[in-house]
């Protein structure tokens, strides 16, 4: 929208009284049509970021809960065996166990906040289709 009111690409010139309802409604038609194809536009680019980002929290969090399991399986065997020396294999089992509860949860937590900070609203179309709104109206009026 210009500073005037006028609709981008329209003349600055006003509109005669002399044109015909027909031009009238075809250059709202193509008003509308190339204001819609921006607000398109506009939230496309916006869903494409939040996109973006939920994709790396996801991959973080696979990353992660493989990387876990790897070092779960290794660790924990030989955290096992290091503690079969000092005490039943029963109780080092149940001591490595604790301490995997542990990781797990700080991983959770991290990740879940990761994906928190994701914002699928395009904030910045809805904003411009109110103001898109306002202008129909004064248009019409």
């Amino acid at each position: 929208m210009t500073v005037d009111g006028s609709p981008p690409g329209s003349s600055p010139q006003r509109m005669s009284m002399d044109e015909s309802v027909g031009e009238l409604v075809s250059q709202l038609t193509t008003d509308l049509g190339q204001l819609t194809r921006q607000e398109l536009a506009l939230a496309k680019a916006e869903l494409q970021a939040e996109a973006k980002k939920a994709g790396k929290g996801a991959g973080m969090l696979g990353g992660a809960a493989f990387a876990g399991w790897m070092v779960a399986l290794f660790g924990s065997l030989t955290v096992m065996w290091a503690l079969d020396k000092a005490m039943d294999l029963i109780w080092a089992a149940l001591i490595v166990a604790a301490i995997w509860a542990v990781v797990a949860a700080v991983l959770a937590v991290v990740g879940r906040k990761e994906l928190q900070e994701v914002h699928p609203k395009p904030d910045q179309t809805v904003e411009s289709l109110k103001e898109d709104a306002k202008w129909l109206k004064t248009r019409k009026s």
